[in-house]
């Protein structure tokens, strides 16, 4: 390859991945809060597909793309907290509801936003970290997603708010000792409710992200598993929203790989480099799933580290 087709290629993954990546990082975020509080929540892929159809519809119709994303939120919190609320009934199991409700998601998704699959809707707007450049493809490859820095700062945040604010620690208390938790007089499910709930709303962010801005339109195969792989890379992340933001963006360039290979007439090969995000994603599971590997920075009351 030329120098040019070099600096084409890597422009292409860097920007790829603050573009693809974004929804990686909202949904990780999102599932680290639930986990957190000692709840797993497998339903996260029906919760971005459909927020990410809400969001698209709620841009349509509204003309704005804040108020999509608004509702994308919004749309997030109401699936989770039915998570949430099944989960606090006796007996009932985290894995096993949270694949119903994966189930119910991508379904109410594909039904209820065939009217949407040929609209065009308003789209975020473009923060442009490119200018120092005169390259025209570094320009267009750095077009980064409006609600990028948001994502940035809530992950700041949240690993502040786990360490130094009275909320934080009894998320992370009802995570690590239910028993605790409940002889402090707090209510095991109602914390685990609320972190659930906030969690979906936060992966319903990353919903918007797909639909309003990339890949920026609404079809049944938007999500590609994002809100699974996610699950994986909270735990690479080791339970870190801090650590989220660098293992969204891994994968995010991970899956960039493809489109930056073909962006410079590189074909060969395509559907191969496709399937790296998941390739890493069983890399990630094989290297951390080792004796005693998963318990380092695991809740206690999580249901997959039991």
């Amino acid at each position: 390859m030329t120098e040019d087709q070099w600096v084409a290629l890597v422009a292409a993954i860097v920007g790829g991945a603050l573009r693809v990546g974004v929804p990686f990082l909202f949904v990780s975020l999102g599932e680290c809060l639930t986990e957190k509080s000692g709840r797993i929540n497998l339903g996260l892929e029906g919760v971005l597909v459909l927020s990410a159809m809400a969001a698209f519809g709620g841009a349509y119709w509204s003309g704005s793309p804040w108020v999509g994303v608004l509702i994308g939120a919004l749309t997030g919190a109401a699936l989770a907290t039915l998570h949430g609320l099944l989960c606090s009934l006796p007996g009932v199991n985290d894995v096993a509801t949270g694949i119903a409700l994966m189930l119910l998601g991508t379904g109410l998704a594909f039904y209820l936003g065939k009217p949407l699959i040929q609209p065009q809707a308003p789209q975020l707007p473009a923060i442009a970290l490119g200018g120092w450049s005169d390259s025209p493809v570094v320009q267009a490859a750095l077009q980064v997603n409006a609600l990028l820095p948001i994502g940035i700062v809530l992950a700041l945040l949240l690993g502040w708010a786990f360490g130094r604010t009275r909320a934080g620690l009894l998320v992370r208390l009802a995570g690590d000792s239910a028993n605790a938790t409940r002889a402090l007089g707090y209510s095991v499910n109602g914390i685990r409710i609320a972190s659930t709930a906030a969690g979906g709303a936060i992966a319903g962010l990353g919903g918007a992200s797909l639909t309003l801005f990339y890949p920026g339109s609404w079809n049944e195969g938007i999500s590609s598993g994002q809100g699974l792989i996610a699950v994986a890379l909270v735990i690479f992340a080791r339970w870190s929203p801090i650590r989220c933001v660098g293992a969204a963006l891994l994968f995010g360039g991970a899956g960039a790989i493809a489109p930056a290979m073909q962006s410079i007439g590189i074909s060969y090969g395509y559907h191969l480099f496709n399937t790296v995000p998941y390739v890493l994603t069983l890399l990630i599971l094989v290297i951390t799933c080792k004796p005693g590997s998963v318990a380092t920075g695991s809740p206690g009351e999580l249901s997959s580290a039991r």
